[in-house]
């Protein structure tokens, strides 16, 4: 992969930020973007930065990883509602999974998801902490 590819990927702002759609009409946030309202049909859409706090609202841990993910077990993976409304599902990292439970407020973090080995690219997200 040449270095402009990568530079590319980094400059795209929604690779490292929670950005989503908030609709002009009605104010429905959504995540992740959408061109047109799910409340209102509207299609007069801005960008929203969300914050990237919220809480869990159900998990599962994962023991038993699919292939390539097999070093980072035990893993957990939530559905986390964002205090401005929309749900996501995202991993839980740098905890203990006994300390994970459903109302505990998190906000995000990006790290690496994966990589691809033959062409050398590494492949950031959003991931979510648990708040002190």
């Amino acid at each position: 992969m040449s270095k402009g590819v990568s530079r590319f990927w980094r400059e795209i702002p929604a690779r490292y930020n929670l950005i989503g759609k908030k609709c002009k009409k009605c104010g429905f946030l959504a995540f992740p973007p959408r061109e047109t309202c799910l409340k209102c049909m509207s299609i007069d859409m801005d960008d929203y930065d969300f914050k990237g706090t919220g809480e869990i609202v159900s998990y599962t841990i994962t023991h038993v990883a699919q292939e390539g993910f097999e070093k980072q077990t035990p893993y957990i993976i939530a559905i986390v509602k964002l205090d401005e409304g929309p749900s996501l599902t995202a991993q839980i990292v740098d905890c203990n999974p006994s300390d994970v439970a459903i109302g505990k407020k998190v906000y995000s973090v990006f790290r690496r998801i994966s990589e691809d080995g033959k062409a050398g690219a590494i492949y950031y997200g959003y991931k979510f902490r648990l708040s002190e």
